[in-house]
């Protein structure tokens, strides 16, 4: 290579190191730099791993206590099947309503929600008159203890006596979703042995017919 560049000619020469230098910078701006920001842009990555892993850690060291506060979201509000929270709902309200002084004037149609996890939304729009007092009464006594009752929205205006407060109150009912089932109970007996009640493996089942006779017939 370098006889071969010796016996160039001056001329020849600087074509040559000007066509050397010429595809060296098209190599570098092709291939080069382009990734001259990938080191800056490994240390975002890195950053924004070493966030997540922290983020990760907390929420797994954060888990017994999660699972402590599913555990009491779950048993909020006592257990009512599916099919007795609208009664249950209602039967709240005019109880409650009766004990402060509420007259219910009007109830529209409840309305359901099952989009939470762990609860069922029971949806209740009334309408009542009542004084002040006896309306705080209501809604405090109404969201207080385990009737998981809040008020969802509220209009308030003075009745035609005035001397009274006229509201249409929106109320939101959380009901547990699916209620722990209680496992069967199995009952032991002492060495082994099969429960008081149970029938043996060979029994044959009573059916309440009278036994049938066979009679064997011998062949002459």
């Amino acid at each position: 290579m370098k006889k071969y560049f010796a016996h160039l000619r001056p001329m020849e020469r600087r074509l040559l190191v000007a066509t050397a230098v010429i595809f060296v910078v098209v190599l570098n701006w092709w291939f080069v730099w382009p990734h001259f920001g990938d080191w800056s842009a490994l240390h975002v990555r890195m950053a924004d791993a070493t966030d997540k892993l922290k983020l990760y850690r907390t929420a797994i060291a954060m888990e017994p206590e999660m699972e402590k506060q599913v555990k009491v979201f779950q048993s909020s509000g006592g257990v009512v099947p599916q099919e007795d929270q609208a009664i249950n709902f209602i039967r709240t309200i005019q109880m409650q309503a009766s004990q402060s002084g509420v007259i219910v004037e009007n109830t529209s149609r409840q309305t359901t929600h099952t989009n939470d996890t762990f609860f069922v939304e029971q949806i209740q729009n009334i309408a009542v008159t009542a004084t002040d007092e006896q309306l705080v009464d209501f809604l405090y006594k109404l969201g207080s203890g385990a009737s998981m009752i809040r008020v969802a929205d509220l209009e308030l205006q003075p009745d035609t006596s005035r001397m009274r407060l006229s509201a249409n109150i929106r109320l939101v009912a959380s009901y547990q979703k699916n209620p722990a089932k209680a496992a069967p109970v199995k009952t032991a007996t002492p060495n082994g042995g099969t429960p008081a009640g149970t029938p043996p493996a060979n029994a044959v089942p009573k059916t309440g017919l009278p036994p049938v006779k066979v009679s064997t017939v011998k062949a002459p």
